[in-house]
């Protein structure tokens, strides 16, 4: 990429991510360095993807590029989910040379997790007095579990990426005393749930017991 290109797409990701907040990363990748695995030559706010430069695409952008090849076209306002489990509203405008192929990606995203927490809690207590909504019937132990999982987040009342210790008590406590537990290798998958190790799920198990 060009020095300019790179100088034009950096003053409008500071621009763009200036206007929206912290919540709003803005990356520029370079395709024309002929590594993908290390693209991003300019970011802003990269704590919501805890990316930085050097690092690459994330693999929805990864995969439209090898499905539609040079002919790709941008993708707006679509969402995307972070490893700990924050949403994310995303847009990708593909920067093309005069060949039509891709040489550079412009990259917007938005954090709506705290958006939509504050929705559901809204949406909860308007529902608060509604019985009559619908449950799942578990046909396995692992779609038992999925669905104890996403109970425990509901208990807490806020998303897996912004619980404290506190709050993954509680959820971990929700789950013992449901006996998720018991399901094999259960623990696991509620300790990478949660982003904890094993020795930390029974630590928290043994601190939810003492509350």
């Amino acid at each position: 990429m060009r020095k300019d290109e790179l100088d034009i797409l950096s003053r409008i990701a500071k621009a763009v991510a200036a206007q929206f907040g912290n919540n709003c990363e803005v990356v520029v990748h370079d395709l024309t360095g002929g590594d993908p695995d290390s693209s991003i030559v300019y970011i802003e706010n990269g704590h919501v993807t805890k990316r930085a430069l050097g690092a690459s695409p994330s693999l929805v952008v990864l995969e439209a590029m090898k499905e539609h090849g040079r002919d790709i076209p941008d993708h707006l306002n679509y969402l995307t989910k972070t490893q700990d489990g924050r949403i994310l509203r995303s847009s990708t405008v593909y920067i093309k040379g005069d060949s039509g192929k891709p040489e550079a990606i412009f990259s917007i995203n938005y954090d709506m997790t705290d958006i939509l927490m504050a929705q559901s809690i809204i949406d909860g207590m308007a529902q608060s007095g509604n019985k009559d909504a619908a449950e799942r019937i578990p046909t396995n132990v692992n779609e038992l579990l999925d669905d104890l999982l996403e109970q425990s987040v509901k208990v807490v009342g806020k998303p897996v990426a912004i619980m404290n210790k506190e709050d993954k008590v509680k959820a971990i406590a929700f789950l013992n005393d449901a006996g998720a537990l018991l399901i094999t290798k259960s623990g696991d998958k509620i300790a990478n749930y949660f982003g904890i190790s094993k020795y930390t799920l029974y630590s928290y198990l043994d601190n939810g017991k003492e509350g």
